[in-house]
């Protein structure tokens, strides 16, 4: 079971950054593969990013084109957390932000049905 908690959400001005962080719980956090996806009101939850250790020193990273060259994701394993800076913020990067766990084997994960475990949720407003 993992248990994951965001934070660093809030009202933003177009052009500024944000950076959200996401705790997770679990000594095996290093071997999860990890995501944030964003819901706007009304629309469905969509791929933001996701990273992946290898278990060397080789990140693998994905990103949706929308946020491409504004957005970076990160993980720091020693503190079990996983971030996204987030910059050149735009007013259709307002949504609610998730973080998502999967241990699936290989591969970056785009698709919400392939992530087990679930923030909560962080506030992103961006005011144009």
């Amino acid at each position: 079971q993992v248990q994951l908690v965001e934070s660093g959400g809030g009202l933003v001005q177009a052009g500024g950054s944000l950076k959200l962080s996401c705790a997770a719980s679990g000594r095996t956090f290093s071997t999860y593969v990890m995501g944030w996806f964003r819901q706007a009101p009304g629309k469905e939850r969509d791929f933001v990013a996701t990273i992946r250790w290898n278990g060397k020193s080789t990140y693998y990273l994905d990103y949706a084109d929308s946020v491409k060259g504004r957005f970076t994701i990160s993980r720091d394993n020693a503190k079990n957390t996983v971030y996204l800076q987030m910059n050149s913020l735009k007013p259709e990067d307002t949504a609610v932000y998730y973080c998502a766990a999967t241990s699936v084997v290989g591969g970056l994960p785009t698709q919400p049905y392939e992530y087990s475990y679930w923030g909560q949720g962080t506030q992103v407003t961006v005011s144009s």
